[in-house]
């Protein structure tokens, strides 16, 4: 978290700079500056004489060397205008350097010209005074209303044994070998492959999506929508049936929502799963770990370690959103622009390491959308880190040069020799990170946060997305995987690989 930049003055009286210039500023909304430069004749006259001194070099007459064309001459063939308009640009390029820097101004923004550059140009002469005023982005002023007695409320997370037992049995169903059955109808927990079609009750008309010809699916509670898991159990294989469902109000295909609709099903076949002994070979197949106990312990390490971090980063995020209330602050348009790209990239990154073709999923109109749709998550960060920013400024907060350099040597063993990362880059991202968890230490000690009891999960009963009810019911089941490997922090092993779904 770089300091911020030095905020450009609230207002400033003329005063002079070089050549008789003088300089005035003015705040505007959005923590824009307007900058007034009071030009004297004879700076104008100069910077006329150097432009058409330049032009006389670049333009060829016949009869006359380059360079040594006579003003009369050079004036009647490019014309007045084109030299008070070169002349003109670079009065504003080089007044606006000066300006800047004896005001110590840090402008985020290309400075825009006061009614633009065509109404300027009309004033323009040589020898006459002129007035001109940039508008540009600086760097935000920010205030905090406070910093010490923040109280909020914080949502608990804690460890919870079971979940252990919930993981290993998770980890025998993906190691489980899936043996036919024979003698028997469907039951609950079988894996049943069926064949299907669907169509809606109240027009006949085929469900998109909802047929196929072979399809595996889970017997379980949930796995699809209501009433389509139900109609199977019964099933001897080679029977068919026809099953009445509902699509529930979510459900995110809109033509299907709330309809309900009829499907025909055939059990194919049916196998059920045969889980491994929960023993030491079993952990020495699904992991790293020599033993059972070994295996359970290293689960209970990762979950106890996951839960006090997600408990920290609830505590963090209730204080950071109650430092931002405390914030008054106008975001520069720069900022949020330069904001929505990162946001943008990082998009186009997750989307790239998934293996699809960014060029051509980002068209325009894509790119157009997710501006707007980027602007308030945008906002919402610039505002944090301004907070943040602000209040290592008022409580003057500094990271540490040997935490740094420390910090910075442990990275640096976790690289290997082929990432190449410059180390400026690199030791700004470290000192941003370091200097953050600091703010928000700090800030925890100096605030009283309560906790409150976790919220009640979500009814997740087919609702995921999918355009039939079996992808529905794989996609939702394939994220809770996902999510119950990252919480455990448990790596991708043999496990991952020979899932039965």
């Amino acid at each position: 978290m770089s300091p911020a930049a030095s905020p450009a003055p609230a207002a400033s009286a003329a005063s002079p700079t070089g050549a008789g210039l003088k300089v005035s500023t003015q705040p505007r909304p959005n923590s824009r500056l307007a900058v007034e430069v009071a030009v004297p004749g004879g700076r104008c006259r100069s910077s006329y004489d150097q432009a058409l001194e330049q032009l006389s070099r670049s333009v060829k007459l016949p009869g006359f060397r380059k360079g040594k064309v006579p003003r009369a001459v050079l004036l009647q063939q490019i014309g007045p205008l084109r030299v008070r308009a070169t002349a003109l640009e670079e009065l504003v390029d080089s007044v606006l350097r000066e300006a800047l820097e004896q005001e110590k101004i840090a402008a985020l923004s290309r400075p825009v010209l006061e009614g633009g550059f065509e109404a300027v140009l009309e004033r323009f002469e040589p020898d006459s005074d002129l007035s001109i005023t940039l508008e540009l982005d600086v760097e935000p002023t920010t205030t905090l209303k406070t910093t010490k007695g923040l109280k909020v409320e914080a949502e608990a997370v804690s460890y919870d044994p079971a979940r252990v037992d919930e993981l290993l049995e998770q980890s025998r169903r993906q190691l489980a070998t899936l043996v036919p059955v024979e003698g028997r109808p469907a039951a609950s927990g079988d894996v049943a492959r069926i064949a299907f079609s669907g169509s809606f009750t109240d027009t006949g008309a085929a469900i998109e999506g909802g047929s196929s010809d072979g399809m595996e699916v889970e017997l379980e509670e949930g796995r699809m929508i209501p009433g389509f898991v139900e109609g199977i159990l019964g099933l001897a294989a080679g029977e068919t049936r026809t099953v009445s469902c509902t699509f529930p109000e979510s459900y995110p295909q809109e033509d299907a929502a709330g309809r309900a609709a009829s499907f025909e099903i055939t059990l194919l076949d049916l196998k059920s799963r045969e889980l491994p002994a929960l023993d030491d070979a079993f952990a020495q197949q699904a992991s790293d770990q020599p033993t059972l106990a070994e295996l359970r312990a290293d689960l209970e390490a990762r979950l106890k370690e996951d839960a006090e971090r997600r408990h920290r980063g609830n505590r963090h995020e209730a204080l950071l959103e109650a430092l931002v209330e405390q914030l008054e602050v106008e975001l520069p348009e720069t900022l949020v622009q330069e904001e929505v790209r990162a946001l943008i990239e990082q998009t186009a990154g997750q989307i790239a390491q998934q293996g699809m073709d960014v060029k051509k999923l980002f068209t325009p109109d894509l790119v157009r959308s997710l501006v707007d749709t980027s602007r308030p998550e945008a906002e919402q960060r610039l505002r944090r880190n301004l907070a943040l920013r602000a209040l290592a400024t008022a409580e003057k907060i500094e990271l540490a040069e040997k935490d740094l350099e420390a910090k910075l040597r442990e990275v640096s063993r976790g690289l290997s020799d082929g990432n190449r990362i410059d180390p400026a880059r690199l030791r700004a991202a470290v000192a941003d990170d370091l200097l953050r968890e600091a703010l928000l230490e700090w800030l925890e000690a100096n605030s009283t946060v309560t906790e409150k009891a976790p919220a009640a999960p979500e009814d997740a009963d087919a609702e995921a997305s999918g355009d039939s009810p079996a992808k529905a019911a794989k996609g939702d089941q394939a994220g809770k995987e996902m999510a119950t490997k990252k919480e455990a922090g448990a790596k991708p092993d043999k496990a991952d690989k020979k899932g039965a779904d």
